[in-house]
C-alpha cells in the first residue's frame, strides 16, 4: 500500500530516507492536501527505470513482429549468438 505523507514531513530528512529504503517503493508527498511530488530511494528508481526499459524493448519487438511478420526460433538464435560471440 503506498505511503502518502504531507510535505512538512520532509523537514525530517533522515526519517524520509529511512522510510524510502524500508518500503522499497515511492512515497507520495502532498501539499495542501493534493499530490505534489514523489520521493524514492535510488535502488527503487533504478528498478523502476530497468522495468521501463524492458517494457520498451518488448514493445519494440512486438511492433517489429507486427510490421515484418518474422518470428525467429529462440534455440537457433541463441545458438548462433553463442557461436558468434563465444567460439
Amino acid at each position: 500500500m503506498p505511503q502518502i505523507r504531507p510535505i512538512t514531513d520532509l523537514r525530517n530528512t533522515n526519517e524520509i530516507s529511512d522510510a524510502c529504503h524500508a518500503v522499497k517503493e515511492p512515497i507520495f508527498i502532498t501539499k495542501n492536501g493534493y499530490g505534489d511530488m514523489v520521493v524514492m530511494s535510488i535502488e527503487t528508481y533504478e528498478a523502476i527505470a530497468e522495468n521501463h526499459r524492458i517494457d520498451d524493448c518488448i514493445a519494440e519487438a512486438e511492433e517489429e513482429y507486427q510490421a515484418q511478420g518474422i518470428l525467429l526460433d529462440a534455440k537457433d538464435t541463441l545458438a548462433g549468438l553463442r557461436r558468434k560471440h563465444f567460439e
